[in-house]
């Protein structure tokens, strides 16, 4: 039974599986807090989509429990869906009405007032830079400014969670960094996002929190500094410029060929002054060092043996 109020999504033993017997879900568990950044990383199939619909009522649940602000998705569902901005990946408009209508008809659908929905859909357009475009329809827009509409018709009626699936595939990286910069400054006033991205410079980047996911199971979680820090294969390179005698370092693996000492480290920015302090008492003099530090995408290639794309 979900009882934490601090909690925007709770998911307890999810299960999926669809006709034909194929289990998308195996039974996940993933708690959200309000207010946070959370990152759904995984490969295609992984379970992500299924997920998402399941939370945004497209998506039957086989068996288990998902909660909205403590609202049953399932026996709360009306409440369970006003309380959530669902940006797909693919597009989904309809191609008789310009931008401005779509956007008025979605804040329509949530029960909000004529007034009020103009004046959430004209902050929205000048937001995004669609207000020279409010006329004009779907099929005459660009695909960076399709995304943009498609992320405006989940925010719309100002929900206090917003899902967004792949929101800056195929938008040229202007777009996706002013993107960026708008999700951060809603996350700061409070929004919770729940993200899934193909992008790992993006979930590094915008992400308080990381679970990865793969067939059907949440195989780690953590934010993103201590899934990196996980994988343990930050390395120090050091050019030496020249050695008087026997070189030890006790507390960690290296190796030395000639001039060049590569060693072994947890946290590269924490460990390099115990190193150059071991090495400079040796009378080893130092001619470069360079920082080889994990990421994400290792993380990721580590746990699931598979590259995000």
């Amino acid at each position: 039974m979900y009882k934490q109020s601090n909690l925007a999504i709770s998911i307890q033993s999810l299960y999926k599986t669809y006709e034909g017997g194929f289990e998308a879900l195996n039974g996940i568990d993933l708690d959200i807090p309000k207010g946070s950044f959370f990152g759904l990383l995984g490969p295609n199939g992984a379970g992500k989509t299924t997920t998402i619909g399941i939370l945004t009522g497209l998506v039957k649940l086989t068996s288990g429990f998902a909660h909205i602000l403590g609202h049953n998705v399932i026996s709360d569902f009306r409440k369970s869906r006003r309380l959530v901005g669902l940006s797909p990946q693919e597009l989904n408009f309809d191609v008789f009405f310009t931008i401005d209508e779509l956007l008025l008809l979605q804040a329509g659908y949530y029960g909000i007032s004529r007034s009020e929905s103009r004046k959430r859909v004209d902050e929205i357009l000048d937001q995004f830079g669609l207000y020279e475009k409010r006329h004009n329809k779907a099929r005459q827009l660009s695909g960076g400014m399709k995304r943009r509409v498609q992320i405006a018709k989940a925010i719309v009626h100002d929900p206090p969670i917003i899902i967004l699936d792949e929101p800056t595939a195929g938008v040229d990286i202007e777009l996706r960094h002013m993107l960026w910069d708008y999700l951060r400054t809603i996350n700061n006033d409070g929004k919770t996002i729940l993200l899934t991205t193909h992008y790992i410079e993006e979930a590094e980047n915008l992400c308080d929190t990381v679970a990865i996911i793969d067939n059907g199971n949440i195989i780690s979680q953590g934010s993103p500094k201590e899934l990196i820090k996980s994988i343990g294969k930050s390395t120090v390179d050091i050019q030496i410029a020249q050695q008087n005698g026997e070189m030890s370092l006790e507390d960690w693996e290296y190796t030395l060929l000639e001039n060049h000492l590569v060693i072994s480290v947890n946290d590269s920015e924490k460990e390099l002054p115990k190193i150059i302090q071991q090495l400079t008492k040796q009378n080893i003099l130092i001619e470069n060092i360079k920082l080889n530090n994990s990421s994400l995408e290792d993380v990721f290639l580590s746990l699931t043996g598979k590259v995000i794309k």
